[in-house]
């Protein structure tokens, strides 16, 4: 039996329960904490929000653990010094062996089930989209792209140690905005809060503009505002091209070639200084905004042209009405033979919802109340048309706006095309002038080659048998 006088640490640490729970935590922690950690910073578990495991959950319960210990050895001296029983080197021993036993046998379920489990779950994107409400308008975006299959952190979190680095700070900034409520509505864009991950560690690990993309077809279909929703067609050859090849991306990404511009807003949408170089030629030409004065360039930001500088919504594009209307008429979701539905559909979607539920209300009245009003005989002859162009309208609604979190039409701009927002146009303005009084071109077959322009029944889709194709999706 120990004295008192002699208090050894196997007696401190086995004599109370509240040490040896306190070792416990401590035990399972920093098991879980070194044995998650080595991959992580790998890169191999990327995901900027496991910190919230690594270094916030685990921590914690790591640093109770360590409060406990010494509270529970403050307990058994107290114990000692009252004159109670004190443990016997055998009782020691035997709390000992079963911390150690228990210990390891919670180290190993913890680490076989659980751990992995929440690190696997914490790299998946429903986590990162659904977990954080904020982020519901990305994840309602990506979910209908053509990257649903690729997982957030595979664009947003650079490899290696840096990038981890970079992704645990950012995390621990993002969490403690949402606790405090002070996270920015509507969420900046990558490009806008200047945590962009380079092209060349994301995207071109799938595409790279070494490959040809040779020419690519492509047709734009809008509907008129009349009672028969008057389709007309655009028919268009893009030259893609690619390194050697010419076409957009061999001029702006080929061989040799690179270029800068420096952007006076956060969003890059204006940008009054331009550098094309091409050391295949040995050529470097700048290119200024006829409105950007001598003192203008100190404030500039500058930045390398890469891919998502046109390809600026690859996972997270949110559409304008017109558009949404025309595409979802296209496909065969609203049914084009409904009089007046294209201009109908726009002045439902542009009207202002100050809640989700407050749209999913009233937009399915809205297209129910024009027909009921203006074409009773279509509303009940047409019921299930009508239905189905009133849910397809509340879903456009839904993945492009939410009220709640600031984001609207138009919040985002797309810099792929020119229509909708300036995109191309930025720099393809006609208005940046080189020393030498050479502008940038604006003349349309640079980048496409026009074969029909807003024609109903275009001749060339019939040559190419795509007419009665594009029909029957309206029609379906």
């Amino acid at each position: 039996m120990f004295q008192d006088d002699e208090r050894p640490v196997l007696y401190l640490l086995t004599s109370h329960w509240v040490t040896i729970a306190g070792a416990l935590l401590v035990t399972v922690a920093g098991c879980s904490w070194i044995l998650a950690l080595p991959s992580h910073i790998r890169g191999q578990a990327a995901d900027p929000y496991i910190g919230i495991l690594l270094f916030i959950l685990l921590p914690i319960v790591f640093a109770l653990g360590l409060v406990l210990m010494p509270i529970g050895m403050w307990l058994s001296r107290r114990s000692l010094r009252l004159g109670q029983q004190a443990l016997s080197r055998k009782t020691s021993l035997r709390r000992l062996a079963v911390f150690l036993v228990g210990a390891t046998i919670l180290n190993v379920v913890i680490m076989s089930q659980f751990t992995y489990n929440a690190i696997t779950h914490m790299e998946g994107t429903q986590f990162c989209g659904q977990t954080c409400h904020v982020m519901k308008p990305e994840f309602t975006a990506h979910r209908i792209s053509p990257h649903a299959a690729v997982l957030c952190v595979q664009c947003h979190v650079t490899p290696g140690a840096q990038g981890w680095l970079e992704s645990k700070m950012a995390g621990t900034r993002q969490l403690k905005e949402v606790l405090f409520n002070t996270f920015p509505r509507p969420i900046h864009s990558a490009i806008e809060a200047n945590r962009l991950v380079a092209s060349s560690e994301t995207c071109e690990k799938c595409h790279w503009p070494q490959k040809s993309g040779g020419a690519k077809l492509r047709v734009i279909s809008e509907y008129a505002d009349d009672e028969a929703n008057t389709l007309a067609q655009t028919v268009m050859m893009m030259p893609v091209g690619g390194d050697g090849t010419g076409g957009i991306h061999g001029a702006h990404l080929g061989r040799g070639i690179s270029i800068r511009y420096g952007s006076t807003d956060s969003t890059r949408q204006t940008l009054p200084w331009i550098q094309y170089r091409n050391s295949s030629r040995n050529e470097v030409r700048e290119y200024v905004a006829a409105d950007m004065g001598h003192g203008d360039a100190a404030k500039l930001q500058y930045y390398d042209m890469q891919c998502v500088d046109c390809h600026n919504r690859p996972a997270h594009t949110f559409q304008l009405p017109e558009r949404a209307v025309n595409q979802a008429m296209a496909l065969g979701q609203i049914p084009a033979t409904l009089p007046f539905i294209k201009r109908t559909s726009v002045e439902v979607l542009r009207s202002e919802y100050k809640t989700s539920e407050e749209a999913a209300q009233k937009i399915p009245l809205a297209i129910q109340d024009y027909y009921r009003r203006s074409h009773s005989d279509i509303y009940q002859s047409r019921s299930a048309d009508i239905e189905q162009a009133a849910k397809a309208l509340l879903n456009l609604y839904n993945e492009n706006v939410f009220p709640e979190l600031k984001v609207g039409w138009g919040t985002y701009a797309n810099n792929l095309g020119h229509t909708d927002f300036p995109g191309c146009f930025r720099c393809h303005d006609e208005a940046h002038i080189s020393w030498d009084q050479k502008a940038i071109t604006q003349n349309c077959n640079t980048c496409h080659e026009l074969i029909a322009v807003s024609e109903v029944s275009p001749g060339i889709l019939s040559t190419l048998g795509l007419q009665d194709r594009i029909a029957n999706l309206q029609t379906r």
